[in-house]
């Protein structure tokens, strides 16, 4: 890494994941980097960001390393500040970071929705409102936000998260309405059920975890639960010039589990 790159447009372009510490968040970093990207590894969780950026630069790629609270305005644009200097303007935009609980609304809190929709929708918004200027500045832009398939079909146990990631999808569209003419291209990636730390905890507060997973499972019709790296691919292709005529869009990524028109 990196390698010769598979997509075009990416060499070189100076990329942010959110939540990139791991998961969907780390498999993407490294995916932009093998691609050619330069990459800031933003998390609210500074270890984590590290150990995702120094893995690139092992390999021989790009990376900085960012702690970043999304749901602090302030904060979020002061790291934006912190990758421009190293690496100049943002070019992609990648909004995975999230947060959720696995309970019926009615067993839910207000507190709970409070944070719920901090992280998962004021987060995004935050940093679309950080990072669009500079791209409307200069023509140029792709944005990839990372929602979920609960957004789509809806998802027992999630009301507040699916509630904030459809907000996602509605926010994307308008954006990719309002930018098109500015050359910048907002689309969604919908993830299904996939085996990351989020879904993890999801597991851990169920009543019978391993039931739970094993019904996950027998839902998907692929016959798995999605991995981290089944999502770089879409996440990358989308932030590239074969891309280019492509915005507005909801793409799953979910072994099938939802096949939504």
């Amino acid at each position: 890494m990196p390698t010769v790159a598979d997509m075009r447009g990416l060499t070189d372009r100076v990329v942010i994941v959110t939540g990139a510490g791991g998961g969907i968040g780390g498999a993407t970093a490294q995916r932009f980097a093998e691609e050619g990207a330069v990459v800031g590894v933003l998390d609210r969780d500074a270890a984590t960001a590290e150990a995702t950026a120094a893995s690139i630069v092992a390999g021989g790629g790009q990376a900085i390393a960012v702690r970043c609270d999304i749901t602090d305005l302030d904060v979020v644009l002061a790291s934006i500040a912190n990758v421009e200097a190293e690496f100049g303007p943002i070019d992609v935009l990648v909004n995975n970071a999230g947060w959720d609980i696995f309970k019926p609304f009615l067993q839910t809190v207000p507190d709970e929705w409070r944070k719920l929709i901090d992280i998962n929708l004021v987060g995004v918004l935050n940093m679309h409102y950080a990072v669009l200027p500079g791209m409307v500045e200069r023509g140029y832009g792709r944005v990839v936000n990372v929602a979920s398939d609960a957004a789509r079909v809806g998802s027992s146990g999630e009301a507040v998260y699916a509630a904030c990631k459809a907000g996602i999808t509605g926010l994307t569209k308008t954006l990719a309405r309002e930018h098109s003419k500015h050359g910048i291209t907002l689309n969604v990636v919908c993830p299904g059920p996939t085996d990351t730390s989020l879904f993890a905890s999801v597991l851990e507060g169920a009543a019978n975890p391993e039931k739970l997973k094993a019904a996950f499972e027998r839902s998907v019709p692929l016959g798995r639960i999605g991995r981290p790296d089944d999502l770089p691919g879409v996440i990358c292709f989308l932030s590239s010039d074969d891309a280019a005529f492509i915005t507005g869009q909801t793409i799953s990524v979910s072994g099938g589990l939802t096949m939504a028109g």
